[in-house]
């Protein structure tokens, strides 16, 4: 019997879901180059999207969808640049992110909705203080090292998975997932990491920490298909075409940021 996955994993679909994915890399990397009030636009704009489809899939209306993403903005305004703020308080950023999760929960009474504040906040705070290390091409190498090893374990999940098939990964969770597209993203994301040591720089440290934030990466995969079978949709959303919402295509990134941004920062820890 065929699957509705399967009927959308035809080869139209798939050229359909490669551009997307060229197009959105693409955006993505401009505006990481580009860095200050460009790279922070984008991210709060990608950070407000992912809060709505966040409440949406646990079931919140209009009103309360807006309320939530005002409350998240709060603390993403703070998260500008030098630039604009003229000084900036990453301590303080984080507690008014916590402290808009508080406020949410409070007015809502749903907790839910206050985890998703720190769900798509966390990531876009976490972005921004690597982007900003060294002001320029460190944090460039640093920012663009966390993304792709998401892009390259998505990547090598999807077609080595596709390719080899096997034992299935989580088939409660998501019937497509297998262990051998664990083990192809795994090894490409390395392998992306591995080429950026040898020829731009990276740090040992986070050279070979990438294998472990490639695992997290599907975790954070994983998760996100849970909350989607439990709201009984496919998708977070439709605003990425072949690809469905946003979550799903970051949902791997949310607990790697924060990691990466914690190991990027370590050096500085013990000064």
């Amino acid at each position: 019997m065929t699957t509705p996955d399967e009927k959308l994993r035809t080869p139209s679909n798939l050229q359909l879901r490669v551009l997307a994915s060229i197009a959105m890399i693409g955006v993505a990397t401009v505006a990481l180059v580009l860095g200050g009030v460009v790279f922070w636009l984008f991210a709060v704009v990608v950070a407000l999207l992912m809060m709505s489809e966040w409440s949406t899939l646990h079931g919140a209306d209009v009103r309360t969808r807006r309320l939530a993403q005002f409350s998240l903005s709060v603390p993403l305004a703070l998260m500008a640049p030098a630039s604009l703020l003229l000084v900036v308080h990453d301590f303080f950023t984080l507690g008014l992110l916590v402290g808009a999760a508080f406020f949410v929960v409070i007015v809502t009474r749903k907790p839910q909705l206050a985890l998703g504040i720190l769900y798509c906040g966390l990531p876009v705070f976490a972005l921004m203080v690597i982007r900003r290390q060294h002001d320029g091409y460190e944090g460039i190498i640093f920012t663009l090292w966390a993304l792709s090893l998401v892009w390259a374990c998505d990547i090598g999940a999807y077609f080595t998975g596709r390719t080899l098939g096997g034992p299935k990964l989580a088939p409660v969770i998501s019937p497509n997932k297998t262990w051998s597209g664990l083990i192809g993203g795994v090894t490409l994301a390395s392998l992306v990491a591995a080429l950026l040591h040898f020829q731009y720089g990276l740090p040992l440290r986070l050279t070979l920490a990438t294998p472990a934030l490639a695992v997290l990466a599907q975790g954070g995969d994983l998760y996100e298909s849970w909350l989607k079978r439990r709201a009984g949709v496919k998708d977070s959303g439709h605003i990425l075409p072949g690809h469905g919402g946003i979550l799903d295509r970051l949902d791997g990134l949310v607990p790697v940021a924060p990691v990466a941004a914690f190991l990027v920062l370590l050096p500085h820890l013990y000064r």
